[in-house]
């Protein structure tokens, strides 16, 4: 076993709250038109901080099964005890109103019904959260700076209000519905991508206001993240630079060992701005840099993000390339996992979290993994991860 994996970690989230607080990443089962993750990745996504948390948690059982504990066994991690557990959307609900009334509060990763939770039982007062998170108040977080430029209109008035601006350009949903992997992000570069946004828009008939903004010809697309408690004060924890296709959409991270002061200030500002409002925890601000140096805030994030494991877990992974991702079995769950382990075993593949999808019967779900390739060149990991993809495909060949 890598001895790196005896480490302990010099933060964990358990060190920004203070006791009674349980940790919840899960999307509400609500509706949102703006964040359509399937079941099973909304379920999945409970586990995913699992490692750097050392706190209680609410975590789906398939996060937890005898296949989860042993891929984790090999980096020498176990399964925390602190873990609340459900199976389903009654439980869960019934889990989070059980929580509150033994006068726990929780920290929500993504907001949910004042019948399930009130205002003040968040870890973070509900309104100042949505305050913090709502795209269409980033001015107030940026002091005004970083911005592109941009427009905020009724919904019922955007056809009109998009007639004054040139393609390409970026749509957004303006109220407090949250947004995740790029699926809120309209990115349009042609009159047929903007037909589809405006449907979009017309369909989500609760959303109020849209934001039209200026696009964004970056040079790089950085995550930079911050913690802060009152014992820990501001501390920049690091930064990704993320993979996006053209249209926005997430394909994971990898890590950035040179950013520019410029972006790392930047960041900084706008934390301070939060904590300031009454924010802790840990916080991810997406900053584009063009060509001309200039720093744009397109997106700010006062919650963990996905790429947070990967910074925080840094001194347990091989010094040099850091890549995080996620993946899904193509059908045959048990392949996939025994991929997994072998990859694992190899060196080159840190775990975060695994979703059996056996644990619904055999082969019924699709299993999803996440975890962190990690090597001491960019050529390593990356054909570490191909061999992988290679050989997750090799019984459909």
């Amino acid at each position: 076993m890598n001895k790196e994996y005896r480490k302990p970690l010099n933060l964990t989230l358990r060190d920004l709250y203070e006791e009674g607080i349980v940790y919840n990443a899960r999307p509400s089962y609500e509706d949102n038109p703006w964040l359509k993750a399937e079941e099973a990745q909304s379920n999945f996504l409970t586990a995913r901080e699992m490692i750097i948390s050392n706190m209680p948690m609410i975590v789906h059982e398939a996060c937890l099964t005898d296949n989860v504990k042993r891929i984790l066994k090999l980096v020498n991690v176990d399964i925390p005890s602190n873990i609340y557990t459900f199976k389903d959307r009654t439980q869960y609900e019934h889990l989070l109103q059980q929580l509150t009334a033994d006068n726990q509060k929780i920290f929500f990763q993504y907001i949910h019904g004042q019948h399930l939770c009130k205002d003040e039982e968040y870890a973070v007062y509900k309104p100042k959260f949505i305050d913090l998170n709502n795209k269409s108040k980033i001015e107030q977080w940026t002091g005004g700076k970083y911005l592109p430029k941009r427009e905020i209109v009724k919904a019922e008035e955007f056809e009109q209000a998009i007639q004054n601006w040139d393609l390409p350009l970026v749509i957004k949903p303006g109220d407090e519905l949250p947004t995740a992997g790029g699926y809120g992000v309209m990115i349009c570069y042609n009159e047929a991508d903007l037909k589809k946004a405006t449907n979009r828009i017309k369909e989500a008939s609760d959303t109020k206001h849209i934001i039209i903004e200026q696009f964004i010809e970056e040079i790089d697309n950085y995550c930079v993240q911050y913690v802060y408690s009152e014992k820990t004060g501001i501390q920049y924890i690091g930064a990704v630079k993320q993979l996006t296709d053209e249209y926005g959409f997430y394909n994971g991270n990898v890590n950035s060992k040179h950013v520019p002061q410029s972006v790392i200030d930047a960041g900084y500002e706008i934390m301070k701005n939060g904590v300031d409002h009454g924010y802790k925890g840990v916080s991810g601000f997406d900053l584009l840099v063009d060509k001309n140096h200039d720093v744009y805030a397109i997106d700010l994030n006062f919650r963990q993000n996905g790429s947070t494991s990967m910074l925080l877990l840094k001194d347990r992974l091989h010094e040099g390339f850091h890549k995080f991702l996620s993946y899904h079995s193509k059908g045959d769950n048990t392949h996939f996992i025994n991929t997994i382990e072998q990859f694992i075993k190899n060196g080159h593949l840190y775990p975060l979290a695994y979703y059996d999808g056996d644990y619904f019967g055999k082969d019924n779900v699709k299993s999803r993994f996440v975890g962190i390739w990690h090597a001491e060149t960019e050529e390593k990991a990356l054909e570490q991860e191909q061999l992988f993809l290679d050989a997750l495909s090799s019984l459909n060949k």
